[in-house]
């Protein structure tokens, strides 16, 4: 019976109304009786849905804003007001439309991303034969074909073709991306040009974007603390009004007065104004590929005012290559290269990867390269044994470890290529540094104008943690302007630096790749992760994940956090605001009981509208001139 109450609650409002035109009708005509019966029934009418609800609040030993408006209505038919009991059950239902109007509005991104489910999948069978399936039939390791304007159905990896994708739906960015063999893919993407075969790897509620269709969920579902502030408010300022009503009654014995008081002390617009504010924010951070987890999340990064970054993949763009290879010792470039890159497959060090990339393009076979022992050291490198060599390549400390001599033309070629902006892998086999392998960055193309803006908007003070070299970690951090840099840190001594900030009173957010800077994201007091594809480390360890990889992105996601908690402030203060000049126009006689309910509903409407500005908010791009400095650099 309730279910089917507030199933037609639209249509209960939408007949209170007729109800009441139709009654102010026959009062113009003269039928008094019959109008009286027209604002009865509609107050009968809209009443009920707010009845029951107040009902169901003082079961759980709750004062809501419903009680206020039942005790209100049935004070107003007691005295004989049949219109203003009537407006005020109209009003009231109405604004509570608009409400749920509105929220749903302001999760629109959250409808637009489930709207861009895939539904089914073209899976070849192994007789050669293709068959569309629901997607959720789809299984890990099934062969996925995808044709021109097809949504691809779940996470995989390509084994033939290329094509172009628009992965709006994951990144938000509407510029198509240019895949082909080896490149992964993500559910929800769409197929532009081109034709694809592909190997399912994570399906169901496994895809990325499953899962970010779930920290969008629950993200709108959190609270920030100006809500759970409110909400307890409300639990104290309302039995609060209906003893100030009481009060009005007993000095001014004007019942009349004292039940407009208390439709009018109705927090109405307090309780809402937060919670759209949040979840028109956080919908719009999903709309631009930011992912921020909650209310919560929002209000803390507005009061963040330094900003700590790794480097590589951070900071740079995160795909390095090898730009030289220095042999000493006679050795041949070729046997080191086979050496090192055949090591470096025990690593998952992106450095390590690059060189094993590079053999790869060289055409080497390391499947016929003998590794019998290997142990990757965090931090430092790779000690081992590969065609009975005893190989040992990192940076300096794990030379220094080893008790491997840097002899001083090894050492000054290492100190050259490092001040050119590169990261110097140094290569000992038997124990002798017999080589230097050469690996460059370059720094975003993003990064100059995206850390302009957030200076800008708040940022007092920007640290950059690397665990490179000095002299690279100095051309970065020269490039880019930055207030400080540490180089050569372990993890852990990023972590460390992080709690130093905190304790001498900074309020930081940490930006990293999600996995080696997992610990120092999880210190911060934000933690934000570059995470392109949203790897599992960097959704569950962040606060805040950027889905394209684009320091833009953290410029819009910090400045929506700082318009979302203004919008709040707002919010609250018009929702005071206006509470307090109806209560004194109350008590003053010049407000009653149905004009009060209006402008109090309007004040909930001017609420709902001023937070859906959030929906389309985007932070104005500093001066174009700047842009014009933004080179790719070699770090």
């Amino acid at each position: 019976m309730i279910a089917h109450i507030n199933h037609h609650k639209n249509h209960i409002t939408i007949l209170s109304g007729i109800l009441i035109v139709s009654g102010f009708i026959f009062g113009t005509m003269g039928n008094e009786w019959i109008k009286a019966i027209a604002l009865v029934g509609a107050t009968i009418i809209a009443g009920i849905p707010i009845f029951i609800k107040a009902i169901q609040a003082l079961r759980m030993k709750a004062f809501s804003i419903d009680l206020l408006v039942s005790i209100a209505v049935i004070g107003a038919l007691y005295i004989g007001e049949f219109t203003e009991s009537a407006v005020v059950t109209f009003l009231f239902l109405f604004g509570d439309y608009l409400e749920r109007r509105t929220l749903e509005k302001t999760r629109s991104s959250l409808r637009e991303l489930v709207d861009m489910a895939p539904q089914e999948a073209t899976v070849l069978r192994e007789n050669g034969n293709s068959e569309k399936i629901p997607v959720e039939d789809v299984e890990k390791g099934d062969h996925i074909i995808i044709h021109p304007g097809g949504k691809i159905p779940v996470d995989g990896i390509i084994i033939s073709g290329n094509a172009s994708i628009n992965e709006a739906a994951i990144t938000g960015e509407s510029v198509p991306s240019s895949k082909s063999v080896d490149d992964k893919v993500f559910s929800g993407t769409i197929l532009d040009t081109g034709y694809l075969e592909m190997i399912a790897e994570r399906v169901g509620d496994d895809t990325t974007f499953a899962k970010i269709i779930e920290l969008v969920e629950e993200a709108q579902e959190s609270k920030s603390k100006a809500e759970k502030f409110l909400d307890k408010f409300a639990n104290i300022y309302t039995p609060a009004v209906v003893v100030l009503s009481i009060v009005v009654y007993l000095f001014t014995r004007d019942l009349h007065m004292a039940i407009t008081f208390l439709v009018i002390a109705c927090p109405g617009a307090l309780v809402i104004g937060a919670p759209v504010s949040s979840v028109a924010g956080i919908g719009n951070g999903a709309k631009n590929g930011v992912l921020i987890k909650g209310g919560e999340i929002i209000d803390k990064f507005s009061k963040v005012d330094t900003l700590v970054f790794d480097k590589t993949g951070t900071l740079t763009k995160g795909k390095p290559e090898v730009t030289d290879i220095q042999t000493f010792d006679k050795i041949d470039k070729e046997l080191l290269l086979k050496l090192v890159a055949k090591a470096e497959t025990i690593s998952e060090h992106h450095l390590g990867q690059t060189i094993v990339e590079k053999a790869r393009k060289q055409g080497i076979d390391l499947a016929s390269i003998e590794l019998t022992d290997g142990e990757a050291i965090k931090g430092h490198g790779i000690k081992a044994v590969v065609d009975n060599y005893k190989l040992v390549a990192g940076n300096r400390k794990l030379m220094e470890t080893e008790n491997i001599l840097l002899e001083n033309d090894v050492e000054l070629y290492a100190v050259k290529r490092e001040k050119a902006g590169n990261s110097a892998i140094f290569i000992a086999i038997d124990g002798k540094v017999s080589g230097i392998v050469s690996i460059a960055d370059q720094i975003r193309d993003d990064a100059k104008e995206a850390l302009a803006q957030m200076r800008e908007n708040g940022i007092k003070k920007i640290v950059m943690l690397t665990g490179d070299n000095k002299h690279t970690a100095e051309a970065v951090a020269t490039e880019l302007g930055l207030d400080e840099f540490y180089a050569e840190l372990l993890p852990e001594n990023k972590v460390d630096y992080v709690k130093q900030l905190k304790n001498s009173g900074h309020i930081v957010a940490m930006a990293g790749d999600g996995i080696n800077d997992a610990p120092a994201i999880a210190t911060a007091d934000i933690g934000l992760a570059m995470g392109e594809g949203g790897t599992d480390i960097s959704m569950e360890t962040a606060d805040v994940v950027l889905m394209a990889d684009k320091l833009m992105q953290f410029s819009h996601a910090y400045s929506l956090s700082k318009a979302t908690a203004r919008n709040m402030k707002q919010n609250i203060f018009i929702a005071v605001g206006v509470v307090v000049v109806l209560l004194g126009g109350v008590l003053m006689g010049s407000v009653h009981l149905a004009s009060g309910m209006f402008i109090h509903e309007a004040s909930v409407l001017v609420v709902i509208l001023n937070a859906m500005r959030l929906i389309r908010f985007n932070y104005k791009s500093i001066k174009k001139d700047q842009k014009s400095n933004l080179l790719p650099v070699k770090v």
